[in-house]
């Protein structure tokens, strides 16, 4: 899970080896810097700012997350090692045991979507996490119609139509081939894209619940794929963490009472738009809508307390990388295919590493999404190209995680930014 730097090798030099070694070295410190202290100074009326650093025992096991003042003098008297997480974020793990490791709750939030999902974790004192997930839904679908296209068109070509029908070289029917109980591919696709950043999330914080938005179908509505893989999600999410479900009302009901508003543009890569229900599901762990009785009235009240504070915030997605396939759909001028997809490159990087590459002045991080003879192309989070430079002035900084992750951001839900 933590980042580790490459050995060097015949590609890299001991200089740029050196050079990126120093460069997360600055990473680390900057990331610490930026965290900012804790204050008691209340933002927008709301709540107080209280970042804070995950922090893992010397066995790997997640403890309560530290204030960034105590995880630098921890790095600084030896006592921890700064670390990265796949998710981007910045972790200490304790050399020495500690005296005591204690928990108090901590939540984690899902909000489960179609396009987009949304991912909080909260404790009672702090909002810990907040994550925009943009799933592979549409990718997985539109590639899964090519390969069906292309498999009739190939299974089409091998057929001698000059021959009756009855001796044609058809495929034999089969009708036994539909029984398995199985997820369409693009929805198990977004469902454990979801799981991997839960699992993720685990292990960095000590998850005492999971909370999932449940979806269900109402009167003469469509259907949403959303609905389908609920039970085999929540079997996956129930070997992390005890699970606790919950309709969507009661999500806005209680996002109302916390006084956080939803944006309507569901693409929108801010807090508002998805992440927002994430924390909102992860705070139902410390709210609860539960019935009184006195002796000249009863009814039901919100019990229990929550403080909503500044947090990372981060987009993720998958890259799209296309498989490996042995020749291009169409051919270019001559009847030539030429190979297209897989992750491998002819510079010693692969598709997804994030790298650091230079050309002039100019000096970009990315990760790799291609190649040509002697150049490497790097685009960003969003896949888009930062240019095609040199590969002697690439630099490895971390192999490819399967996940894009944007530039960490210090967010107040409905709030500003202070980093």
């Amino acid at each position: 899970m933590s980042r580790i730097l490459p050995r060097t090798s015949d590609y890299f030099s001991r200089s740029d080896y050196l050079q990126v070694f120093w460069l997360r070295r600055w990473e680390s410190q900057a990331m610490l810097d930026s965290v900012g202290e804790e204050t008691i100074t209340p933002i927008g009326g709301l709540s107080q700012t209280m970042l804070r650093v995950p922090v893992l025992s010397p066995d790997g096991k997640p403890l309560m997350p530290t204030q960034p003042s105590r995880a630098r003098r921890w790095i600084r008297d030896g006592l921890a090692v700064g670390k990265w997480s796949d998710l981007g974020m910045f972790y200490v793990q304790r050399v020495e045991q500690t005296s005591g490791e204690e928990t108090q709750p901590i939540a984690v939030g899902v909000d489960p979507g179609k396009l987009y999902s949304g991912i909080g974790v909260q404790s009672a004192k702090a909002t810990l996490f907040m994550a925009h997930l943009i799933l592979p839904f549409q990718t997985v679908k539109d590639r899964m119609e090519q390969r069906r296209m292309m498999r009739r068109n190939r299974r089409g070509r091998r057929i001698n139509r000059q021959l009756e029908y009855s001796k044609r070289a058809h495929r034999q029917q089969r009708f036994d081939n539909r029984r398995r109980n199985k997820l369409p591919p693009s929805v198990r696709a977004n469902r454990q894209f979801e799981l991997r950043v839960v699992t993720e999330l685990c292990r960095l914080f000590p998850v005492s619940k999971i909370v999932y938005e449940s979806v269900k179908a109402r009167g003469s509505k469509s259907f949403s794929p959303v609905m389908v893989g609920q039970k085999v999600m929540l079997g996956w999410l129930s070997k992390l963490a005890p699970i606790e479900t919950q309709l969507g009302y009661q999500t806005a009901s209680l996002r109302t009472q916390l006084g956080l508003v939803k944006s309507q543009d569901k693409s929108s890569k801010t807090p508002e738009s998805h992440a927002v229900d994430g924390v909102t599901l992860a705070c139902s762990e410390f709210i609860k809508y539960k019935p009184f009785q006195t002796a000249k009235t009863h009814g039901h009240t919100w019990k229990g307390s929550v403080q909503l504070t500044h947090a990372a915030f981060v987009v993720i997605r998958r890259p799209p990388i296309s498989r490996r396939q042995l020749h291009l759909m169409v051919p270019s001028k001559g009847g030539v295919r030429r190979k297209y997809g897989g992750t491998m490159t002819r510079h010693g990087v692969r598709k997804g590493d994030l790298v650091r590459a230079s050309m002039d002045r100019r000096v970009v991080m990315g990760w790799v999404s291609g190649d040509t003879a002697r150049q490497v192309s790097v685009s960003n989070c969003d896949w888009k190209r930062l240019g095609q430079f040199t590969a002697s002035k690439v630099q490895l900084i971390h192999r490819a995680t399967g996940l894009l992750v944007s530039r960490l951001h210090y967010l107040l839900v409905n709030g500003p930014s202070i980093a």
